[in-house]
């Protein structure tokens, strides 16, 4: 059995769609559709059903699962080999939400850099929800995700950042400026600047309200907190941003309210894939982070 053969079923799989594939793999499609049917005949199953839609056999879908972990243990070895020959070189794929910003990761990334000047840094700004995904299918290496995984989420291994309440910000004009705290239930009638639903703050939001009996009146999903403070700026609406981002916006024409009886925040950790082998250059990537998180350093970046 031809290893390309599991990668290109593998796509085809992920796909479901031969001339997606063809082209993710930069291989012709008669090439990738020929590679699958021998795949077929040499284990005695169809794998696809070949209808208006491709769809997955259930054959199909155990050979999937085992071919991923043939996959992962050929890729492992073929990392395991490249760190043996050269433990100078390699990259680190990271993938950070952006309403952190690469900002905040700078300290570490400087620090490893110094170290290493040869790995090349690939950082690459999505909603938590795909760094997960990224982290879990191996596109990503690292990720800082914006709520750290459940304990039955055993997918991860994880380095606990900071928790950081979520903080009401609204204009300086606004009636609620005024108030010292604020319970989430008085938001039910507010115009809401939000998350994009790709990313967990989004969810937790919805969550905090749900539990204080509405449903928030959105008026804007963005994946950019500058353009969600330059909304609350012009009066469209208020959001909830975590309290050290608010504390840096003060000296606009903004006020930050703090929330009570408020279980919402942004919980940021550093995932990795548990048990998959971790490059050289990863390790120590991981390393450098731990250390600079041990001494806080990491932490006060973001003050």
């Amino acid at each position: 059995m031809d290893i390309r053969h599991l990668e290109y079923f593998s796509e085809v799989a992920k796909q479901l769609s031969f001339t997606k594939a063809a082209s993710t793999l930069h291989v012709s499609q008669p090439s990738l559709s020929k590679a699958i049917k021998q795949l077929e005949e040499e284990l005695g199953v169809p794998l696809f059903y070949r209808a208006k839609q491709l769809v997955l056999t259930d054959a199909g879908k155990a050979v999937l699962v085992n071919a991923k972990n043939v996959l992962d243990a050929f890729h492992n070895l073929n990392s395991e080999l490249n760190d043996v020959i050269d433990l100078k070189k390699g990259e680190v794929k990271i993938g950070i939400p952006p309403i952190i910003g690469a900002a905040f990761f700078s300290s570490v990334i400087t620090c490893y850099k110094e170290k290493y000047p040869q790995v090349e840094i690939l950082l690459n700004e999505v909603g938590s929800k795909m760094i997960k995904q990224g982290v879990e299918d191996g596109s990503l290496d690292i990720g800082l995700v914006c709520n750290l995984p459940s304990k039955n989420e055993d997918l991860f291994d994880v380095i606990e950042v900071i928790n950081d309440p979520l903080t009401l910000v609204v204009h300086k004009d606004h009636p609620l400026a005024s108030e010292t705290r604020i319970d989430l239930a008085s938001l039910e009638n507010e115009p809401f600047i939000m998350y994009r639903q790709d990313f967990t703050l989004h969810d937790r939001i919805l969550d905090e309200c749900a539990k204080k009996g509405f449903t928030p009146n959105v008026v804007c999903h963005s994946s950019q907190r500058d353009f969600m403070i330059e909304m609350v700026e012009a009066k469209l609406g208020v959001a909830l941003l975590p309290g050290k981002i608010a504390a840096e916006i003060m000296d606009r024409s903004l006020v930050s309210v703090p929330l009570i009886d408020s279980n919402a925040s942004l919980e940021l950790g550093m995932i990795w894939k548990k048990n998959k082998y971790l490059p050289f250059a990863v390790r120590e990537f991981i390393e450098t982070a731990d250390q600079l998180l041990v001494k806080k350093e990491l932490v006060s970046a973001v003050n």
